[in-house]
């Protein structure tokens, strides 16, 4: 499967990753299909950057990868003794100080953190493999839009180590504590009729429709009023953590502020 290139002004293109600006929508592509996408900390902190170099006009990011699979996962370069050239290797950064392995691996989940982001709704575009830290980021969008052909898997358990790029809570959230400890210790894959019934994906298509899909997902995203989409998804996200009595009075304090802002009475 070959992706369509989106339209748009070119804002960056580094390390494996593009992103491009059309108005209120943005796209980050994962550009390195000759590797399957594979990632590496140079991609997570152009991912990182990509976040940061959002206008304020941006109301919806899709995240895509070009070829045949959406991501394969870390590159396998990462578990050899020399690692990446300029990069500290999985060896150097267990030896080293227990702090700085910390901030390292903090540095890393940056690139899967800012797409939940009150301020953007942020869909991923899923063909193929999604493995391991490809799995995490599709995980780290709000939705998921996944081509028939997808391949779900959690491989990181069978390596010897655990999922660290922030997709535990969100996996545990849509598909539960039992199903995502199944899901992550077998690493088995999890495809596309089962992504679709469990709730890893939003909707399923031929791979042949998957860009137009999205699209159209994208589109229906921006229908909204902005700040109306904003608040719904600060109220949602905060809802899995308060009380039902809590959420009814975040309901009612968001809808005073919407209120407000109708009326011309905002701040």
């Amino acid at each position: 499967m070959t992706t369509t290139e989106p339209s748009g002004s070119v804002v960056l293109d580094k390390d494996g990753v593009r992103l491009t600006i059309d108005g209120a929508l943005a796209t980050v592509t994962l550009a390195n299909a000759a590797k399957r996408n594979a990632q590496s900390p140079a991609l997570w902190r152009a991912l990182t950057e990509a976040g940061q170099s959002l206008p304020g006009s941006v109301r919806v990011v899709v995240l895509r990868g070009e070829g045949k699979s959406f991501s394969a996962g870390l590159d396998r370069q990462a578990f050899t003794p020399e690692g990446f050239e300029g990069e500290p290797s999985f060896l150097d950064m267990a030896r080293g100080d227990e702090a700085e392995l910390d901030a390292l691996i903090a540095e890393y989940q940056e690139a899967f953190t800012w797409w939940r982001r009150s301020d953007v709704l942020t869909v991923a575009a899923v063909q193929g493999h999604a493995i391991g830290a490809g799995f995490q980021l599709a995980l780290a969008c709000d939705l998921r839009v996944a081509a028939d052909d997808v391949q779900f898997a959690m491989r990181e358990t069978s390596l010897g180590l655990v999922p660290d790029l922030t997709g535990t809570h969100p996996l545990v959230s849509l598909v539960g504590y039992a199903r995502a400890l199944e899901i992550c210790v077998t690493g088995r894959f999890v495809h596309a009729d089962e992504a679709e019934r469990i709730g890893l994906a939003n909707l399923v298509v031929p791979a042949a429709e998957l860009d137009a899909a999205v699209q159209d997902l994208a589109g229906a995203l921006l229908a909204a009023p902005r700040d109306a989409v904003v608040e719904t998804k600060a109220l949602l996200q905060g809802a899995v953590e308060r009380s039902y009595e809590d959420q009814r009075v975040a309901e009612r304090a968001a809808q005073g502020r919407r209120l407000r802002d109708l009326a011309g009475l905002g701040d």
